[in-house]
Formats: C-alpha cells, structure tokens, sequence
C-alpha cells in the first residue's frame, strides 16, 4: 500500500507556551495543516512533516537563563520561513545576533502599537492597532541584519524582520482573540511568507484518516470502538466503518453514569443508519459499586477508566480476529493529560482515553482523530453523513456523570443532577440556544442550604444544583454564556419543582481559564 505525502504543515515548536495549540488552531483555520512539536525537534523530522514554515510559541522562561529551552541550531540554516511569538521572536532575535534584556517595565494586556513597516506580515493591518502583550523581557540591542516593523510606547522593537534570513518575529500574541488582527497576520505569514497553498480540507482529512486505518488495521483484523454516543467516538465509529466496513464491531458500556435515553439514541443512530455491529453492556452495578464511598475527582476517573478496560477486556474475548482498541481521543484531551509534545505543560486532568492503557489490554490503539480539535472533528462528521443531532451534540466527559456529582456518587444522587440535565436541555432548545452555546450542564453539589418547605425552615436532603454554559470556538478557552435570565429563570424554578432534593439553583459564570469547563 502506498504511503499518503503529509499535506504542507507550518510546525509550532512548543517553548512551553499554556497555549500553543491556539497558534496550530489558528493556522489550520486557515486550511493549511498544522502540528506542535518540542524544541528538540531535528532538520529530518522537519522534512518528514512535510514543514514549509516554523512558528516558535512563546513560554515561560527568560532566553538568557541558564535552564531556558532552546531549539537546536541547524533549524535557522534550513531556509524555512520562521515566526517568533514572544519567547519565540526573543530566542529567535538572540540566535541571530541581538540582545535580549529584562524590560524596565513589562508589557501586559491590550496595548496600543504603531506599524512602521508593513512587509508581508503587516498586509491589511492598520498602522496604529492593539495587540495582547505578556512579557517581561524584550530585544534591548536588535542586529544590524534585522529591520524593525512595529514599535509601542514602551517597546521600540514589537514586531521585526530579519534582513537575510526568513525569520520574522512579534512580541505581542496574535494567536489569541484580544489582538483583533492576529488573524490576518497569521494568514500573512501562512500564505505569504510560506507560500502555503491551503489543502488541509475536509475531504483530504478524511480520506488521508481512511488510508491511515487501512494501513494500520490490515485487510483481515476487527477494530473494537468503545463507542459512548458522543461527537468524537460517533465521529470515530463512522470513519473506521467508512475505512475497514463490517470488521469494525463497536461496544456500548452501560455504565450507569449516563443521561437518560442515551442508549436508545446510541442504538438507533449506529444499527438503524450505518448498520454498525453493536453490543451493548450493562454494567451500571459494576461501576457504582466501585465508585461507592469514593470523593476524589481523579480516583473517580481512574476507577472509571480501569472499568472500562475490565469490561472490555471481558466483552473483547467474544471476538477472536481483534486486535485494535478504536478510540475518539482529541488533540485537546492530548494536551489537558500532559502530553503536549513540548513537554512543559502542566497535567490539567486525566482522561479516561489517553494513555494508561494496561499492556495486558492485548490490544493497538486506533486514534484517528487524535491531532484534530473538536470543529474539525464535527466538520468530518458531516462529511460522513452522520446525523446533525450527533455531531452537534454537546460534549460530554468520558466519566459522565459521576465529575458532575461533587463528592461520592450514589443512585439517588445520580437520579438528581440526570433529571435537572433532561430539564436544562429541554428549555435551552424550547428557547433555541442550543446550537447557541457549546456545552451546558448541571452539577450536584450536595450542600445543605436553608429553604422553606412549606411553612418550615429546613436542611435535611437538600442540594444545590450549579448550571454551567459555556461559548468556547476550541474547548481550549471558553467564557460563560451571557443568556437570557427568563430562561435561567425557567430552568430554576422547573429544577426547584421537579427534582425533589434541590432547593437552590446557581449559574456559573467562571471562565476558561482559570476554572476549567467541567467541575471535576
């Protein structure tokens, strides 16, 4: 079988900047590939990435520290065009010859800079413009051989250019959404200083993916898929059955930590539309009984994911000819378990579906959506035909339910926080918010606070339900929802009259970060 060329990729080296994939995001929203690697990242793995340009991340450190991360030399002799963002343009700047001091006072937040010399990388861009500054060094001395572009009150060297060499360096961060025209900057150096022809397109995804599975599965082994009925294994199912057809056989674990109705939507969408061979496990006294007495949010993940292993491993014993473990594992879910290919970044949460896999599992794990973000994953969904109501759904955690209990996880608690989700979801998309906000969901915090019953004062059994909505483009950054307050008024008083045990209902209005999306 033939091997697929890699399509044209900007690769971003990782300084161990909190949010590097923002800067690969934001290339591919321009169709052009993109792929994070650490600092040590050599000139042959470059070329087997098919890179056309660079993109340094910022980071942490101070590029004259003793411990700072620095790439390796013979990168700036490749002749491939280079952004430096932040860190990036100082270790950059340093390489070639400038010097890189402590600021006299750092730059923080939205600041107001003057373009002085457009080039390629200014195209489209106002002369006097606000971009997002973070830093507390900056290129005291710039080299002969570099040309400044944008300069600030405080910051005569903001944005520079190298007079020889492809290097191109900004101090501010265009990657994220406060510098308003770090998009089109972005796409400058993509398609102006890369020369990048933008063939990362849904349809080349997917087929490259089904080449992949082809390759990888063989033309006689059966691929498992722990199917869940959530965008990214519904996604995984459809292409792997798109890729290897009937010897993919996919497994529902009946967990008990479900919303209502899932398994008959599970069922329905995969036996009914792809003809997919499903099984469906009921093992609700399984998990429970594990998960009894337990509190710690990680223990709860950790239990779960060794669960599911057990049950799988008893389900997979049915079927002689598997050797693949399928699994809807995102870049996010890559980068959140500390597996960021920089190295640096801190270990957000574990995820049930990343790593940790028991070698006596006996099985090769298939990931085919493992380097792309939840929007490219949708958008490859509909490209397979899979119902609008599946790839639109709403995120839901591999844990399920159980991290939307604080504290132990018990059946009447369960029963809780499942009731006021069905009445969350049925009065956002009675008010047509639905497609409107990417994740909603209660949480049961199992404090008792005053309420009336009837004409007493009471405590006993009591709880208090938190309604969390969100907007988020990545599921990377996410700011809460400014919905309408008749609708959370709905929500509250219905949440108050039907699901007995609840006597107060909050709305979390914590972004991402510093609070993740989820609660545990």
């Amino acid at each position: 079988m033939t091997t697929t060329k890699p399509p044209e990729t900007i690769i971003v080296v990782d300084f161990g900047a909190q949010y590097a994939q923002l800067i690969a995001r934001r290339v591919r929203e321009n169709h052009v590939h993109s792929f994070i690697v650490g600092p040590n990242v050599t000139a042959k793995q470059l070329k087997e990435h098919n890179a056309v340009g660079m993109i340094f991340s910022g980071g942490p450190s101070s590029v004259y520290a003793k411990d700072a991360p620095r790439c390796r030399d013979e990168i700036m002799e490749l002749g491939l065009p280079i952004l430096g963002i932040c860190y990036g343009m100082q270790l950059g700047c340093q390489m070639l010859g400038s010097d890189v001091k402590p600021a006299a006072s750092g730059e923080f937040g939205r600041t107001q800079i003057e373009i002085i010399d457009r080039d390629v990388l200014f195209s489209h861009v106002p002369t006097d413009t606000a971009v997002w500054m973070s830093h507390g060094d900056i290129v005291k001395e710039l080299s002969n051989d570099f040309v400044a572009l944008a300069r600030s009150k405080s910051c005569p060297f903001v944005a520079v250019r190298h007079k020889v060499k492809p290097f191109f360096g900004v101090q501010f961060h265009p990657e994220v959404t406060h510098t308003p025209c770090g998009g089109q900057i972005i796409r400058n150096f993509v398609y102006d200083a890369c020369g990048c022809t933008g063939d990362w397109q849904v349809s080349n995804v997917v087929k490259t993916s089904i080449d992949n599975i082809r390759r990888q599965v063989g033309d006689k082994a059966r691929v498992l898929c722990g199917l869940s009925g959530g965008v990214d294994s519904s996604v995984t199912a459809a292409l792997i059955h798109a890729a290897i057809g009937d010897r993919l056989s996919c497994i529902f674990v009946d967990n008990g930590l479900l919303r209502n109705r899932e398994v008959d939507l599970v069922a329905g969408t995969f036996r009914q539309h792809f003809n997919v061979d499903l099984h469906v496990v009921d093992a609700a006294d399984q998990f429970l009984s594990k998960l009894e007495g337990v509190s710690d949010p990680q223990q709860k993940r950790i239990i779960i994911g060794h669960e599911f292993i057990e049950v799988f491993k008893t389900e997979a014993k049915r079927f002689t000819d598997a050797r693949f473990l399928a699994q809807g594992t995102l870049y996010p879910d890559v980068i959140e378990s500390g597996h960021s290919a920089g190295g640096r970044t801190a270990n957000i949460k574990l995820h049930h579906n990343v790593g940790g896999l028991p070698s006596e599992l006996g099985f090769e794990l298939v990931e085919p959506l493992r380097d792309l973000f939840k929007d490219e994953a949708r958008r490859v969904g509909e490209h397979l035909g899979l119902p609008d109501e599946i790839v639109w759904r709403h995120p839901f955690p591999g844990p399920g339910l159980a991290v939307r209990i604080i504290g132990p996880v018990t059946r009447e608690r369960l029963a809780l926080v499942r009731a006021a989700d069905d009445i969350i979801l049925e009065e956002i998309r009675a008010a047509g918010w639905y497609n409107k906000i990417a994740q909603a969901f209660g949480v049961l915090i199992p404090v008792a606070t005053v309420g009336v019953m009837g004409d007493d004062r009471s405590y006993a059994g009591q709880h208090i339900v938190a309604v969390r909505f969100v907007e988020s483009a990545d599921f990377m950054t996410a700011d809460w929802v400014h919905i309408d307050h008749d609708i959370l008024a709905r929500i509250s008083n219905r949440i108050i009259n039907e699901v007995a045990g609840v006597n107060r209902v909050v709305y979390d209005i914590s972004s991402k970060p510093p609070a993740t999306i989820e609660w545990e």
